[in-house]
């Protein structure tokens, strides 16, 4: 499928796709997807970016070996991990001359109807403004389990929120397998028209080490966002200009069908 029509475009990275395994930003990596993502925006699209890696960022600049498991060590090292990368983005984003806006969400945002309002709001004001939101969770005041669980959910709310035609979620695989993914009898299911009991079934939670979610967060949030209309990518992030691929339709990738 072509995907050069949709207009508004959430893009979720997640922790594998942004870090290397000690927790420290793949530097490269990062300026190669701003820069895709710069170059999309420059075509006329809208694009929010939402980020994982605020812990994980943390416990490498930390000094930390692993990621933390109490809550309060994760707040902290959420609190010092979102200034990096907020920092890191501005950078990046300004050499392509765009501006950004940061959003940190909680779940008690979303669920409060005027508050709610009050996001939708200021993302139609930054989009008319030219600036990218980038979200996150706000990790470093929630509590049950940070809040949202993973940003996979979050990013599907965000959509939601936004009006969003597409969502692209990019991972460390190349999209929902049959199978393992390591093994090489499992098949890439290139389209999905329905999210079932046994298609969750056969699908791995354990992600990395550095990030919260897995395979089966991402069927979550796909599930989220087709049963509003917006059509649902998982694709590998690991070289950034995939995306170009992706909207003419030659990448590999999972699509999850919009329900209408």
């Amino acid at each position: 499928m072509n995907f050069n029509d949709k207009k508004r475009i959430v893009i979720k990275v997640g922790t594998s796709t942004l870090a290397y395994s000690t927790g420290n930003l793949n530097l490269r990596r990062v300026s190669k997807l701003i820069e895709v993502f710069s170059d999309i925006k420059n075509s006329g699209k809208e694009i929010v970016f939402v980020t994982s890696g605020a812990i994980g960022v943390g416990v490498g600049k930390s000094g930390l070996t692993k990621r933390p498991a109490d809550t309060p060590t994760k707040q902290a090292c959420a609190a010092i991990g979102q200034s990096e990368l907020m920092n890191i983005y501005d950078n990046e984003f300004g050499k392509h001359n765009h501006t950004i806006a940061q959003i940190l969400l909680t779940r008690d945002v979303i669920s409060n109807a005027e508050r709610k309002n009050n996001v939708k709001n200021t993302f139609e004001k930054l989009f008319e403004l030219g600036a990218i939101p980038i979200i996150n969770a706000n990790d470093s005041v929630s509590i049950a389990q940070l809040d949202f669980d993973e940003n996979d959910t979050l990013s599907a709310m965000v959509a939601q929120l936004c009006g969003a035609d597409l969502l692209i979620i990019l991972t460390d695989v190349d999209g929902l397998y049959d199978g393992d993914p390591k093994n090489p009898d499992s098949r890439l299911i290139e389209s999905v028209e329905k999210i079932t009991p046994e298609l969750i079934s056969v699908v791995g939670q354990k992600g990395s080490e550095l990030a919260s979610g897995g395979m089966l967060t991402k069927l979550e949030a796909a599930d989220i966002a087709t049963n509003s209309g917006i059509d649902t990518v998982i694709i590998n992030g690991e070289n950034p200009e995939i995306l170009y691929d992706l909207l003419d339709g030659k990448a590999k990738f999972t699509h999850f069908k919009a329900k209408f």
